[in-house]
């Protein structure tokens, strides 16, 4: 394993340390380390917290600032934060509106968040689950929450920036999350720091269709196949699971895992806008990158999520992150 480190036992605060010192004009880090938040928080305003394992950068910290969230916890590499941070984290952000928990389908996030949200007053919650490989893992009762989240995170945080409430806020994120669909393919395995090896092996020509975030099996593990072929696949899939609610426009948004080139994403990004196009779907909007990551892994997700003019318009809201930045 070849990696930038100093001690496995501090990887995550020193990158911490460096994540907000690098965007400490719009970044606080909370005590112990415990979550990032706003530097500079709204008054009155619906406080939104997420959080999960680290390794799936920039999700969530680089989701913090204006138009998305108020404050992210992270956890060590794949693994879910702690009850206390979130409770930390709310009590930190909370400025009298209430606080929103956007958690993604993972057992270990959501009986952590859910105990964190009993304890705490004026907390409600969404739980993403966009993934359509498999209905159930190895971390999971249910569909798994992935890079669905990040459009969630999006377009709730841009109606709490204009004043919309706590249940309504709930409201719109269940919302967004039935409209939104993902599905993944690695390439190669991950590095988990701690682990020092790949976490499964894999051959130069196979891929592994339908993988989780955290390098779980998908729906199987077949020959590398074109990336028309690919992309053929996940997008029936997804259509095929949406329905007749896939016609129209629609958000695609290609997401890297972390080991795969620019290059590449827009290469699927083209492959998957032509054959949503075929099936009735009208790519309203865009977003390609590594934003929701597995450390390492070479491999891409893609995501449709069904748009109307009001959600058009919280996406296209001004936000300024460290990852996310227009309009500002």
């Amino acid at each position: 394993m070849k990696k930038f480190l100093n001690s496995i036992d501090t990887v995550l605060t020193e990158s911490l340390d460096g994540f907000v010192a690098a965007h400490s004009d719009i970044l606080a880090l909370g005590d112990e380390h415990k979550f990032v938040r706003r530097k500079i928080l709204k008054p009155g305003k619906v406080a939104l917290i997420s959080g999960g394992g680290s390794g799936h950068e920039p999700l969530h910290g680089g989701l913090v600032g204006h138009g998305m969230l108020d404050a992210a916890c992270p956890g060590q590499v794949f693994t879910s934060p702690t009850p206390d941070q979130m409770m930390a984290a709310a009590e930190d952000v909370n400025t009298g509106a209430g606080c929103l928990f956007i958690v993604k389908n993972y057992e270990g996030d959501v009986m952590n968040f859910d105990m964190a949200a009993e304890m705490s007053e004026g907390v409600m919650q969404v739980v993403t689950n966009d993934d359509v490989a498999v209905e159930d893992s190895l971390y999971t009762t249910g569909r798994r929450g992935v890079a669905g989240t990040l459009v969630v995170e999006k377009i709730v945080g841009a109606a709490a920036e204009q004043g919309m409430g706590l249940k309504e806020l709930k409201t719109l994120g269940s919302r967004v999350n039935a409209a939104t669909r993902s599905m993944g393919v690695a390439l190669t395995s991950c590095t988990v720091p701690a682990a020092g090896k790949p976490t499964f092996d894999i051959g130069d020509r196979e891929m592994e269709f339908g993988v989780g975030i955290h390098g779980e099996p998908g729906r199987r593990r077949e020959r590398l196949k074109s990336a028309d072929e690919i992309a053929e696949e996940i997008c029936s899939t997804i259509v095929t699971d949406l329905g007749d609610a896939a016609r129209g426009p629609g958000l695609l948004f290609v997401n890297g895992f972390g080991g795969t080139p620019l290059m590449e994403l827009y290469l699927m990004y083209n492959s998957a806008r032509q054959i949503f196009e075929k099936h009735g779907v009208s790519i309203a909007r865009s977003l390609v990158g590594s934003y929701v990551t597995s450390l390492d892994m070479a491999g891409c997700s893609i995501t449709l999520s069904r748009l109307d003019d009001e959600l058009v318009g919280y996406w296209d809201a001004p936000v300024h992150t460290a990852a996310l930045r227009w309009g500002m």
